[in-house]
């Protein structure tokens, strides 16, 4: 099995069997498919939502909970777990928690009450960080002039995997009931366990410090790195609103004003996967230097979505259009982030990921309650102006970021 130093290639030596980066298309496709299984299961129910309120006799905001605690998990696993990729090998730590998220999705599809369903849920969404622990891997087999555009393809089929997963779990349960959901996606993790095991190269660690003291270096990173905290926070916003509409859209769908049957709603869902090809683009911004305006142009974009899908509230194209503008636009500030924060430490890039991580989907567990309680008391109207209203506090904050680089090259001119 080939090491990631001998996968590492300049591009005057590639030979002709690997691409100019140096790193194989198959290992690439298999990392972007991996990445984008696993974090599927954080949103198989976000279109069940509604059945989830009928089986089990919920309110709205009750059902939203299920959402929340899968994103809560992912936020613990990305805290505690996701460290561990710099302090153990990590292909026999992708197979661990492969194994735990089999476990965890089979109780799932077995839970005979909503209690089981949401101790399943936190377990399995802690142990799918392994997305995030593939991502940097991506990215630590990649030259410097190419890892943008490499982790772009790798995000793309994480983030297909997002999209098409609302798809998949509706199309399912409309066939065979939202258990077969969960236990199929138990089998795929069972094989997809296997297959890695066995495809993957060995990725020794990068520092053998002891795991509380790696913990305690995550959150010192925080501090050490301001543009890290800057990027998280952006992230926060940005995925806040995407959870606020993804988690709601259901219930509109299903509503009166639509009348959608859970296939409708997985069909409506796929109009997002056409923000996944923002991905590979956003890879070549990075690696362009254009971060900082594509940044703020991201932002203004997804604050009209949320407009858009306001003001078409009766109109389906109006609202997959606003849906595909948000998907590509919380898209690319992902794909720019993490190229920015993966500069800062080469050394500690899975808990640079960590961090990041975890500050935004604590971001989008609030997002996705928030939706569904503002949902509740003040319909889809109430929800878009909350979407709108985080991408705008981002590009407020994206405001002083200029402010503060032109304040130090003025500093640095006057020294």
């Amino acid at each position: 099995m080939p090491q990631p130093s001998e996968l590492r290639t300049s591009s005057q030596g590639a030979t002709s069997a690997e691409p100019a980066h140096g790193v194989p298309g198959w290992l690439i496709a298999l990392l972007a498919a991996a990445s984008g299984m696993t974090v599927a299961n954080l949103y198989y129910a976000q279109p069940l939502l509604s059945s989830f309120r009928d089986v089990f006799h919920l309110s709205t905001a009750a059902a939203g909970w299920l959402i929340t605690l899968t994103q809560i998990g992912y936020v613990i696993g990305m805290l505690f777990l996701v460290p561990l990729g710099d302090r153990l090998e990590k292909r026999g730590l992708i197979t661990a928690l492969l194994t735990v998220t089999t476990l965890a999705l089979v109780a799932a599809g077995l839970a005979t009450n909503f209690p089981v369903l949401l101790i399943a849920s936190l377990i399995s969404g802690s142990t799918s960080v392994v997305a995030q622990i593939l991502v940097p891997f991506a990215a630590s087999l990649a030259p410097d002039h190419a890892r943008g555009r490499i982790v772009g393809r790798v995000m793309s089929g994480l983030l297909t995997g997002i999209l098409l997963s609302r798809t998949l779990s509706s199309l399912v349960s409309d066939v065979a009931g939202w258990r077969v959901v969960y236990l199929g996606s138990a089998v795929l993790m069972a094989l997809l366990a296997l297959t890695l095991r066995s495809a993957l190269p060995q990725h020794a660690p990068t520092t053998t410090i002891p795991y509380v003291r790696v913990l305690h270096s995550t959150l010192r990173l925080i501090r050490v790195h301001p543009a890290l905290l800057r990027r998280s926070l952006y992230q926060a916003a940005m995925f806040g609103a995407f959870s606020a509409f993804w988690t709601t859209i259901s219930y509109v769908l299903t509503g009166p004003g639509f009348r959608y049957s859970p296939i409708g709603v997985g069909i409506f869902a796929l109009v997002g996967a056409a923000g996944a090809a923002v991905a590979p683009l956003a890879g070549q911004w990075a690696d362009r230097k254009l971060t900082r305006p594509m940044t703020g142009a991201a932002f203004v974009l997804a604050a009209l979505a949320f407009a858009l899908a306001g003001l078409g509230r009766h109109h389906i194209v109006l609202i997959a259009l606003a849906a595909i503008v948000l998907d590509m636009t919380v898209q690319a500030t992902l794909i720019l982030g993490q190229h920015t924060i993966y500069q800062l430490d080469p050394h500690a890039r899975a808990r640079l990921n960590s961090a990041f991580i975890a500050t935004f989907f604590l971001g989008g567990a609030l997002g996705s309650q928030l939706g569904s309680l503002t949902y509740h008391s003040g319909g889809w109207t109430a929800v878009t102006a909350l979407g709108a209203a985080l991408p705008v506090l981002a590009l407020l904050y994206w405001l002083t970021e200029h402010r503060r680089a032109t304040e130090r090259r003025a500093a640095h001119s006057a020294g």
